[in-house]
């Protein structure tokens, strides 16, 4: 299957199980707390009314097999420049290390070019080591250390 060529869209709300279940199907995501698909919905629809926001979905034969999010970041940095936030990326299981993540890569880069951003960026978790690797084979070089703060009941929790 993985032979076929990968064609890219934008997502529909029918494709929002099948990005789910890519979500879900990884270390990380099994891990977290399972929201209702009406969770998910919600979020959809946001990044769907948004004008910047992409949900890309790499689709072979009739099957969703990968996703990411693309949003481009207006700034004062970099003269003003747009960057583009990469998120979500996801390939079907069964189909990883068979090329297409890299060219879900280069479709999100094309996107990104397109809509004048300056720059693209993406975080992955330090536990996820052989994205680290995937993504450093595609000239992505580690440049910022990130931080966070989850929101707990409207404040930041610690």
């Amino acid at each position: 299957m993985a032979t076929e060529t990968m064609r890219f869209r934008e997502a529909g709300r029918d494709d929002l199980p099948a990005i789910v279940a890519l979500l879900r199907d990884d270390d990380l995501g099994r891990g977290r707390k399972e929201a209702p698909l009406a969770a998910y919905q919600a979020a959809f629809d946001a990044i769907a009314a948004s004008p910047a926001d992409r949900l890309i979905v790499g689709v072979l034969g009739d099957r969703v097999v990968a996703c990411a999010q693309l949003t481009p970041i207006p700034g004062l940095s970099r003269g003003g420049s747009l960057r583009a936030q990469v998120e979500s990326v996801r390939v079907a299981r069964d189909l990883r290390s068979a090329g297409l993540g890299a060219a879900l890569m280069a479709q999100c880069e094309a996107r990104a070019c397109a809509a004048g951003c300056a720059l693209i960026q993406l975080t992955t978790d330090r536990s996820r080591t052989a994205a680290h690797r995937f993504h450093e084979r595609l000239g992505y070089a580690p440049s910022h250390p990130g931080r966070r703060s989850r929101f707990d009941g409207g404040r930041p929790g610690r």
